[in-house]
């Protein structure tokens, strides 16, 4: 006669937890398959809508698709030259974990703190109602107090004004460097320039920088490190190991 199966024991117990941690495993498991083209969509959509955001088209009632679709142009641009490739389903994030499509950063290079970056970026160019590109998009990123800090900045077809600066994506001290998420400190950057007469970086954010009208930002207060991690931002993504050789082509050449 076949042994009754007693649950109270020991064997037994460990065999309804083990059958049960294997269901929920499964269901979760088939959970997370089910969901990821949702999130994904999400995700995108999210990009989309901050995109949208920064360059001044987003409404209350906004269609984000359809305005994406018809007014953005995303490019990639391969930094060293700053020209455009052709590069299906590029996405910076993955790039940077593989050695062939990223680059080491020199540590005196590394004012944004990233120590590697991807060789090309994503850039949208941004077009009016009559086709025209009015202003391009970049994206930037780089290292806060607690969070690595992501943004894009809007710039006009001269190639240095900024039309524009949104941080989508930080996890810095809510209330101090969690400011940086605020629209109207981001304000503060709107007609300020990139460069000087001579071509070299002049933006700068920190303490006391508002003096300076053309070029400078105030810190966020009580906010240091934060600050730095967005003035650092500024000056890597814009000299000339980021987007220093595609905004002189821009300067030159216009946003075509």
């Amino acid at each position: 006669m076949a042994k009754k199966f007693n649950k109270d024991n020991f064997g037994g117990t460990l065999a309804v937890v083990t059958a049960v941690s294997l269901v929920c495993s499964v269901i979760v498991a088939g959970a997370a398959v089910g969901l990821k083209s949702t999130q994904d969509e999400q995700k995108l959509l999210d990009k989309q809508r901050n995109i949208l955001s920064v360059a001044g088209l987003l409404k209350e009632n906004t269609d984000v698709k359809k305005t994406y679709a018809e007014r953005i142009e995303p490019r990639v641009v391969d930094l060293a030259t700053g020209n455009y490739v052709d590069a299906p389903g590029f996405d910076a994030r993955q790039a940077v974990k593989d050695p062939a499509q990223s680059v080491q950063i020199k540590p005196e290079d590394d004012f944004a703190t990233l120590k590697v970056r991807a060789k090309y970026s994503d850039v949208y160019l941004v077009k009016d109602e009559a086709g025209k590109i009015g202003q391009v998009i970049l994206p930037m990123h780089g290292t806060g107090l607690w969070s690595v800090i992501y943004a894009f900045v809007a710039i006009r077809p001269d190639g240095n004004t900024i039309n524009g600066l949104t941080y989508y994506q930080q996890g810095e001290t809510a209330g101090l460097g969690g400011e940086i998420a605020n629209p109207l400190w981001q304000k503060k950057f709107v007609g300020k320039k990139l460069f000087d007469e001579q071509g070299k970086v002049a933006i700068h954010v920190g303490k006391g920088a508002g003096a300076d009208k053309e070029h400078g930002v105030d810190g966020l207060s009580g906010a240091s490190l934060t600050t730095k991690g967005v003035h650092g931002s500024f000056q890597y993504w814009f000299g000339a190991n980021g987007f220093g050789p595609y905004l002189a082509k821009l300067k030159a050449e216009g946003a075509k």
